[in-house]
């Protein structure tokens, strides 16, 4: 066992988030302590319902979709703009549910483009309203189908291709190569990816907020809301951030043992596919190409609406200066330093994994419990309720709104990020220990010189792509500014919001397209500008 004592930092980190969420969990229950009035807990059961429901059927939509759609893109895995696809399907994550929501509403709307082009068929009976439950689980299933075909095309593609070969030559069809060589290597993935994709709908609040279309479709996270910015009913909202807190930090903890291994590299890449019949090869057809409309409309609708705003006027007001540089820098901030917490932590996972660093010791598994669970912790306290506790501080110290949103909102920032920078981080740095470890050690190289020389030349194209990641997921939030927005300090998604709020839809439109375009630009450049040799191709 080597000395090592890099792992402290970020052991101070993962403490130090959770001490956050025990400050926030305090503010709420020092209020939640003053009431106890029965009708503060009025039709919470209700929404309980709701949100649980929302949750469920989008989980289930995005699975069925992920799944189609990695099947058929894993055996359709030469055609032009597959590339181009595979992109754009990382870029789900990124994407500001408010513009979502607006593409969604300029394609299925009452006015968008399938009724408008079903009214000239004279076709009534598929007309489709994209408010209410249909609408909230349409747009959950668009943001979160995607990221779980990515996660499950990865386990497909790592399939050794002897197995592939085996089914061949016991002349297995479609369906019984999919059900005895393709399925075991998905279920291993599917009930951690359905956790989190049931959190993130259970959780969402932009999309329910827009697309809910009444209070009958309020899910905990709009009633909080509601109940802050609204009703100025504090027990109220107190009282749900603590039924949401609970539900969720015990779905957290669920998931940390829905983890699954890391998928083992494929001793030789399936290049070639035999013949598939012919109903397979329109079925895989169709379903890329469907996604590929579904996925790609919303896009293009919130570009040619944005098209036609007054840019000059919306970019001459200093309400849409101030919100556009608090926002590039506010995400700017959030990424840098959810990046920097991400390493330290890592780091902190690595030691404690390592037989060579830390020993065989059985307190490993705690410390790594610990970080796995503060990494995660933003699941098990929204954004929202995050946004409540720093909005119930302030108001008990009397403190400056000004001071408390931008630390309310790089703290919620910087959470919301880390699970997906740890999830990258943590096996790159894991497999760089594995292989220089032994030798790193021997020649002591340590500090900034093992950075320079192993780590960064490891790490430099993954820093690239969560930097990016980290930052548009800031730069499209409506989470804790939905509580703290003003006319002194808003951001763009809350800017756009407030316009679509008064029904000044072409410069919503104008500033939804900004958005998006920010959050493109940067998710696909910034990693082109870290791209360089790695250790992997050397």
């Amino acid at each position: 066992m080597v000395s090592d004592w890099s792992w402290r930092p970020g052991v101070l980190v993962a403490l130090g988030l959770l001490g956050l969420v025990v400050l926030v969990f305090v503010a709420i229950l020092n209020v939640g302590d003053t009431t106890s009035s029965s009708t503060e807990f009025a039709g919470i059961g209700d929404i309980l319902l709701v949100t649980t429901v929302q949750a469920g059927l989008s989980t289930l939509f995005s699975l069925c979709v992920g799944i189609l759609l990695a099947w058929s893109l894993r055996h359709r895995h030469q055609f032009p703009g597959r590339r181009i696809l595979l992109s754009l399907l990382s870029t789900s994550m990124v994407l500001p549910t408010l513009v979502v929501a607006l593409g969604l509403i300029g394609v299925f709307g009452r006015r968008g483009w399938w009724n408008a082009v079903l009214g000239e068929g004279g076709i009534d009976l598929l007309h489709i309203s994209v408010y209410g439950l249909g609408g909230i689980v349409l747009a959950h299933t668009y943001m979160d189908a995607p990221f779980m075909a990515r996660g499950m095309l990865h386990r497909l593609e790592n399939i050794p291709v002897e197995h592939f070969k085996l089914a061949r030559g016991l002349g297995l069809s479609s369906w019984q190569r999919f059900r005895t060589v393709e399925w075991p290597a998905l279920t291993p993935v599917i009930p951690g990816q359905c956790l989190v994709v049931f959190l993130l709908s259970f959780t969402s609040f932009a999309i329910v907020l827009m697309l809910g279309g009444s209070p009958r479709y309020n899910t905990l996270e709009v009633a909080i809301f509601e109940a802050v910015k609204l009703e100025f009913d504090l027990p109220r909202a107190v009282i749900l951030a603590l039924v949401q807190l609970a539900i969720c930090a015990g779905l957290v903890l669920m998931a940390q043992a829905f983890r699954p291994a890391s998928a083992a590299q494929a001793v030789q890449r399936l290049t070639f596919m035999w013949p598939e019949s012919r109903v397979i090869l329109i079925m895989q057809w169709t379903i890329i190409g469907l996604f590929s409309i579904l996925f790609l409309g919303p896009l293009l609708a919130v570009s040619l609406d944005g098209m036609g705003a007054d840019f000059s006027r919306i970019t001459a007001t200093d309400t849409f200066r101030r919100a556009f540089v608090s926002s590039l820098t506010l995400a700017a901030i959030s990424a840098v330093v959810a990046i920097t917490l991400g390493l330290l932590m890592a780091r902190s996972q690595r030691h404690f994994s390592s037989i060579l660093r830390s020993g065989n010791r059985s307190s490993n598994n705690i410390w790594l419990g610990l970080l796995g669970f503060s990494a995660t912790v933003y699941l098990a306290v929204p954004a929202l309720v995050l946004g409540l506790g720093f909005f119930l501080l302030a108001r008990e110290l009397s403190a400056d709104r000004a001071i408390v949103a931008p630390v309310a909102l790089i703290a919620a920032n910087v959470m919301m990020a880390l699970p997906f920078i740890l999830v990258i981080l943590t096996p790159a740095l894991g497999k760089a220990a594995d292989k220089y470890d032994r030798l790193a050690f021997s020649l002591d190289l340590r500090g900034w010189t093992r950075w320079r020389l192993i780590e960064w030349p490891v790490l430099r194209r993954d820093l690239g792509y969560l930097l990016a990641l980290a930052f548009c997921l800031s730069l499209g939030d409506l989470g804790v500014i939905a509580l703290f927005g003003s006319q002194d300090f808003a951001t763009l998604p809350w800017l756009l919001y407030q316009h679509m709020g008064s029904y000044r839809t072409s410069d919503a439109a104008g500033i939804a397209l900004i958005l998006l375009a920010l959050c493109l630009s940067v998710f696909f450049i910034v990693p082109r500008l870290f791209e360089g040799r790695s250790h992997a191709e050397t």
